[in-house]
């Protein structure tokens, strides 16, 4: 691996610290399209979090996921961490399944996606409706829940192509030697 200049090194720095900042904008200003309006309108703190899960690590991607949990607790008026354990589960099972199995793709991250906003969507209907034995409470699932988690799936198609700029933008490039290149190109071989 080669060494990373002065120069390399602080560019690299700005242009994280750059791409952490527009991401935790990016949630605030989700967080603030949640508390507006009615209530039939995608969880969009969930598809972002998911997005970011991709790109990162572990660590970042759990913290992050937290952060977007509360954030839907607040804004749905639901038990305080409730979201955030769900969606903290569900980047770190993205952010393992992207750094170990899967590529990068648009399709790879619908379907993570699709799957992760039911299964919240479903526990929410479950936990806040189904276990109180509320009359009609299938209604509900069918005029509300599902109609959410359509909303939230099509809004995640908008956050992959924003988060998919910003991190062509802002990822910085690996930098091979010659020697890590013929090492490689020798290994495959």
């Amino acid at each position: 691996m080669r060494i990373r200049s002065t120069r390399e090194q602080r560019i690299l720095y700005i242009k994280t610290a750059i791409r952490w900042v527009i991401y935790y904008l990016l949630i605030f200003f989700s967080f603030i399209i949640m508390t507006s309006g009615t209530w039939l309108k995608p969880i969009l703190p969930l598809p972002i979090a998911l997005c970011i899960a991709t790109n990162n690590n572990q660590y970042a991607s759990v913290f992050t996921g937290a952060i977007c949990g509360f954030l839907i607790d607040i804004s749905c008026g639901k038990l305080f961490g409730y979201n955030a354990v769900i969606i903290a589960f569900f980047c770190i099972v993205i952010s393992l399944l992207f750094e170990l199995y899967l590529k990068h793709k648009f399709i790879n991250y619908m379907i993570l996606t699709t799957i992760a906003s039911y299964i919240q969507c479903l526990l929410d209907y479950r936990f806040y409706y189904k276990m109180w034995n509320y009359e009609d409470v299938e209604v509900i699932f069918r005029e509300y829940t599902l109609r959410i988690w359509i909303y939230t799936v099509i809004s995640a198609v908008v956050i992959y192509f924003i988060f998919k700029l910003i991190n062509k933008l802002l990822i910085p490039k690996t930098h091979f030697t010659l020697e890590e290149v013929i090492t490689t190109k020798s290994q495959q071989n």
